[in-house]
């Protein structure tokens, strides 16, 4: 599609911005002085929102670039920010003709936000693009316990016969305690799992889990926003990544990605006659 409406003598252009978190809710964002549908979804006027200079470039160089705009009280809240609702959720900014806004539009920019800091005239925020991805090793690294994340591709195994729904009771210090009934025989299968609210003010955020019992379950942080009696969640059984519960517990061996039997680095350091 050529992009005709930045050809003539004079443009009516305008930025758009679309966001989508992990959780699918979307935003639309335009640099308008007035809310414009596109696609079916409607870009709220927010002038505040500026990208920094954006550069087209070919290769690997690093295609990170600031965004910024006012906190939003109905749209983009600091507190849904602080609660990491908004990390890396998926941005592409992009210009359109806002006269005739379903002609086509000029993406500028993808990518998904990083870290989020605050200032007084709203937030800020790095945009990382494809070629952030080159910034990890270019192959693993070995390691005594498994590399693969749990049910993930390496893996192997169906998350969804580790997911179970349960209902918090009550809030006890660092602890939620539950209704053992409710999973029999599973108490103590979710440590280095995670959790996930499904209702309360946390609903949407996922935590990690450090440890499990009879009737509780020991988050490795505190949730962004309290936590009452009768909140529902999803909880997702963990794995602490060792051969042993990989075999006896999962029977999965076979997909096992780490190396419990290589010398560590303390081989270097012996000499003949040490005992």
């Amino acid at each position: 599609m050529t992009d005709f409406w930045l050809k003539g003598p004079v443009t009516s252009t305008a930025y758009g911005w679309y966001l989508e978190r992990r959780d699918g809710i979307a935003l639309g964002f335009t640099s308008h002085d007035r809310d414009i549908e596109i696609g079916g979804v409607v870009y709220q006027a927010s002038p505040g929102m500026q990208p920094t200079s954006i550069v087209e470039s070919i290769g690997v160089e690093t295609d990170g670039l600031e965004v910024s705009g006012a906190l939003d009280s109905e749209a983009i809240k600091e507190a849904d920010l602080n609660a990491g609702r908004w990390d890396k959720a998926r941005l592409t900014i992009f210009l359109f003709d806002w006269m005739q806004p379903e002609s086509g539009k000029r993406i500028l920019a993808h990518g998904e936000l990083g870290e989020v800091s605050f200032s007084d005239e709203g937030f800020r925020s790095e945009l990382r693009g494809m070629t952030s991805f080159f910034d990890g090793p270019v192959v693993p690294q070995t390691s005594p316990g498994c590399r693969a994340r749990f049910c993930g591709h390496d893996c192997g195994l169906n998350e969804q016969r580790f997911v179970h729904q349960i209902e918090i009771s009550a809030v006890n210090g660092e602890y939620l305690v539950y209704d053992s009934s409710q999973l029999p025989g599973l108490q103590e299968a979710f440590a280095y799992g995670r959790l996930r609210f499904l209702s309360g003010e946390n609903c949407g955020l996922v935590s990690q889990i450090l440890a499990s019992g009879e009737n509780y379950l020991l988050l490795a942080q505190r949730p962004a926003f309290a936590i009452e009696g009768g909140a529902k969640a999803l909880l997702f059984e963990g794995c602490d990544k060792r051969l042993t519960t990989c075999s006896e517990r999962f029977n999965n061996a076979i997909n096992f990605r780490g190396e419990p039997f290589l010398p560590g680095n303390d081989l270097l350091t012996r000499y003949p006659g040490a005992g």
